[in-house]
């Protein structure tokens, strides 16, 4: 085993075991294994762990790793190292899916929430794609993506102003990306769209590689650039929604796991990327979520809040670093530029 995948494993070890078993109350390491085991043991402590910690951290885990998975997609599909959910429409649109029903005081199930979350997603993802052209420019996706979303924030914004006082914590808490008293209903709500896209999102990585050669070059292996692109954001959609209804929008998972996948395995494709990936979004989720609980103790700060605050300085780390100099081909992020001049970069070096 690489020292890489121990370090992983390690992180993701380390942070189950403080979900599981830090807060109030602690819960001793040594009565973790019988209180899981749903034993004989009885009283509080059974209660928070099998009850309120471990969907808790369920959900965080797969959240974290749908996230990770979507932004490898979008990422390799317009070949933009910046492209996420947040700044192509695709988590605001879900996410004013979820929060217009209950401004209208409207009662739904709980199944019906991802599906709303869905639509949504749907039509901030295809308005920015229709609007860029299908992802031609890099630049312009993500100029036209940041627009969309803004759109789609004012509409929240609008609805917020509608919302009752009650409504409005519960909206404003939710829009930041929470994991706070998550159960598992919210499990249940979650894991069959999830099991549906596994097979879609193997079936997609091939087809994700192909698109990293340029338009021009992929177009002439046969490959309908324009369907694959609007497939690919289809199977990021079908990651988020689900998501985004249970746990709000988390921010920036979708651009830091894939980054950490690229550091990881620099020398690897689209394809061993993938399971790096899902893999590093559930551990920024774990632990992000461990800093929400336990670090303004007692009171809990949403999870997207400790997402952001790394992911904002990442983001411009990158920027700094991608202006700085032309892109080494075979290094693993895909390109992204200034101006219109990227498209022809992009396939100059998929063909190399």
């Amino acid at each position: 085993m690489s020292r890489a995948a121990v370090l992983v494993a390690g992180l993701l070890a380390i942070g189950a075991l403080c979900a599981l078993c830090l807060g109030a109350p602690n819960v001793p390491l040594s009565r973790l294994p019988a209180l899981l085991a749903g034993g004989p043991a009885e009283g509080l402590e059974a209660v928070v762990v099998r009850d309120v910690r471990l969907p808790r951290l369920l959900l965080a885990l797969i959240a974290g790793a749908c996230l990770g998975a979507a932004g490898l997609v979008l990422q390799e599909a317009l070949r933009n190292p910046l492209a996420v959910p947040e700044m192509l429409g695709v988590s605001s649109g879900a996410a004013l899916g979820v929060a217009a029903p209950l401004v209208l005081a409207l009662t739904l199930p709980g199944w019906a929430y991802p599906l709303l979350a869905l639509l949504g997603a749907c039509a901030g993802g295809v308005a920015t794609l229709v609007a860029a052209g299908f992802g031609r420019s890099p630049s312009a996706v993500l100029l036209t993506g940041a627009a969309v979303a803004a759109a789609l924030q004012s509409a929240l914004l609008v609805l917020m102003v509608m919302a009752d006082q009650l409504d409005l914590q519960l909206i404003f808490r939710y829009l930041l990306g929470s994991l706070s008293g998550r159960t598992w209903d919210a499990w249940h709500d979650v894991w069959p769209w999830l099991v549906a896209t596994v097979p879609l999102l193997v079936l997609c990585a091939p087809m994700l590689a192909v698109l990293r050669l340029g338009d021009d070059d992929a177009g002439a292996l046969g490959v309908r650039v324009r369907h694959a692109r609007l497939g690919a954001l289809a199977v990021a959609v079908l990651l988020i929604a689900p998501v985004v209804a249970v746990c709000g929008p988390i921010a920036w998972v979708g651009f830091l796991a894939p980054h950490l996948a690229r550091r990881l395995r620099p020398d690897a494709g689209v394809l061993r990327w993938l399971p790096w990936t899902v893999a590093s979004g559930a551990v920024i989720t774990v632990w992000a979520d461990q800093a929400a609980r336990l670090a303004l103790r007692p009171v809990e700060t949403p999870v997207g809040a400790w997402t952001a605050l790394i992911g904002v300085p990442a983001g411009v780390v990158l920027l700094r670093r991608l202006h700085a100099g032309p892109h080494r081909p075979g290094a693993g992020t895909p390109e992204v530029s200034a101006g219109p001049e990227v498209t022809h970069a992009g396939r100059g070096a998929g063909a190399r």
